[in-house]
């Protein structure tokens, strides 16, 4: 049952955590816009279809947005409570830290759980939609853009020169190369003309006036002879094709299904069992495969090989006979590069396997981790900010930056070392969790001891102590 303390807690919390929740979204947003800017730019992409890409990739960072915005909005929330003595007050009358922290403790849970809801079931979806999207805008040429004195070759079979172009669409000193096939080359040389895209936007149309055509004609082979013709015209209309420039068609969003960030949890689940099958029958099959290549091994589990040999029987020479060294030792000789070859590859497809199945695992882990970053974040905040007693913006965010970064930098290394198989999935996820959680306790018995942790006057005061100690050891010397 919520109190009216609980109610004041709430909303005191509520206002920041929108706010930075929306302000860390955006800046996340601008940060992969700033990445992919230059396959942005120049490519004549419809404002509606920008807009539907920002739409998925703001659902794919919401997870990450989350976590700092409960990090930061708790530590305004505290730290405005402390500055303004109202903490003071609520301890006064008896209220523990831990109490006054209850309602935000639920809240974040439920946010923690609506961010597991976010991961699990919007998140795959989200992704499919803005990686193909994004594919299609990376791979699209750049729309048409004519500049005077450079050649343009992004039309197909062509590049066009315009040595001056005025306000009206005129153009003057029109150079036109077009290569019918590899052994063929024409070109147009003209004057003037007017230069303008049709109604449909498909086709660019050069009405040019004062020129020369030069052709060539037949020599479809290097030693045949090709015929040059040259026609001279007043006036030439030329259209060019733009269906190929711009973003003209999407990929369907099946290519990249089977992508282990487009799987909710129960399917992953479904894919990692699936995987370590294969890789296990891959595994026994590869060693039945290179094993068949020794004759020997039909052997090992025969009388003959759990005989009891001589003492003075130590290798393996000493069983054959002089004149049949030789041809052993040939055999030997031809069989190890093939074996060799064999091991490589068996290694190599192994460790891919490993690396896809670990991959799987890891995406697992991540829709529970950043859920619970959330609650590990808050327990870092909330007692952070009674603790400095500093509301505003300036102050806690430094604060959440530096710990949203040993977040992010621990989870990033986790992940990467994961991802290598160095360690396993389950610790390398895990990682900013198991380091985070004990700050969260340490900060959490500070702050309800009333500690002067990050009291700048505290630390000034030892700092003029050690400034009089150094000042009058010299004194006693003498």
């Amino acid at each position: 049952m919520f109190k009216k303390l609980d109610k004041l807690i709430v909303k005191a919390f509520i206002g920041p955590f929108i706010a930075t929740f929306f302000i860390t979204l955006l800046v996340l947003i601008m940060q992969f816009f700033w990445l992919y800017i230059d396959d942005f730019v120049g490519k004549g992409l419809d404002i509606n279809l920008v807009f539907e890409f920002i739409l998925y990739q703001s659902a794919v960072l919401v997870p990450l947005a989350l976590p700092l915005a409960v990090l930061l909005s708790s530590l305004m929330t505290f730290g405005n409570l402390g500055e303004s003595f109202e903490l003071v007050a609520i301890k006064s009358a008896g209220i523990s830290l831990l109490r006054f922290m209850r309602p935000l403790f639920i809240v974040t849970a439920f946010i923690s759980g609506i961010a597991f809801l976010f991961s699990n079931y919007v998140i795959p979806v989200a992704n499919l939609k803005s990686r193909t999207l994004l594919a299609d805008i990376v791979y699209a040429k750049p729309a048409f853009d004519l500049k005077e004195g450079e050649f343009y070759d992004k039309i197909n079979g062509f590049a066009i020169k315009i040595g001056r172009k005025e306000a009206d669409s005129l153009i003057y000193d029109v150079i036109i190369y077009e290569q019918g096939n590899p052994l063929q080359d024409n070109f147009l040389i003209a004057r003037s003309g007017v230069m303008r895209v049709t109604e449909d936007k498909r086709f660019l149309e050069f009405l040019l006036k004062d020129g020369w055509r030069y052709q060539e004609r037949g020599g479809n082979n290097v030693q045949e002879a090709g015929e040059y013709i040259r026609i001279g015209f007043k006036e030439f209309k030329k259209q060019f094709d733009l269906s190929s420039l711009g973003f003209t068609s999407r990929t369907a969003d099946s290519v990249n299904r089977n992508n282990e960030r487009m799987l909710s949890m129960r399917q992953l689940r479904k894919a990692i069992d699936s995987l370590d099958k294969e890789n296990r029958l891959y595994s026994a099959k590869s060693v039945d495969d290179n094993g068949r290549g020794f004759r020997f091994v039909q052997y090992l589990d025969s009388p003959w090989a759990k005989a009891s040999l001589p003492a003075r029987i130590r290798s393996f020479d000493q069983l054959l006979p002089d004149s049949a060294r030789h041809n052993v030792s040939q055999t030997v000789k031809n069989y190890a590069p093939s074996m060799k070859m064999n091991a490589e590859n068996f290694y190599y497809t192994q460790k891919a396997r490993e690396k896809n199945l670990a991959k799987h695992k890891i995406e697992w882990h991540r829709k529970i981790v950043l859920s619970l970053a959330c609650l590990v974040l808050f327990l870092i905040g909330a007692p952070l900010g009674s603790i400095i007693r500093k509301g505003g913006l300036g102050t806690p965010l430094i604060f959440a930056i530096i710990f949203f970064m040993l977040f992010y930098f621990a989870s990033t290394m986790g992940e990467k070392s994961a991802s290598e198989n160095s360690i396993t999935p389950f610790a390398g996820m895990w990682m900013a969790t198991f380091i985070l959680v004990p700050m969260g306790v340490f900060l959490t018995y500070k702050a309800m001891h009333d500690s002067q942790l990050f009291n700048k006057e505290r630390y000034a005061k030892i700092a003029r102590l050690l400034r009089r100690k150094k000042t009058t050891v010299p004194d006693k010397a003498l």
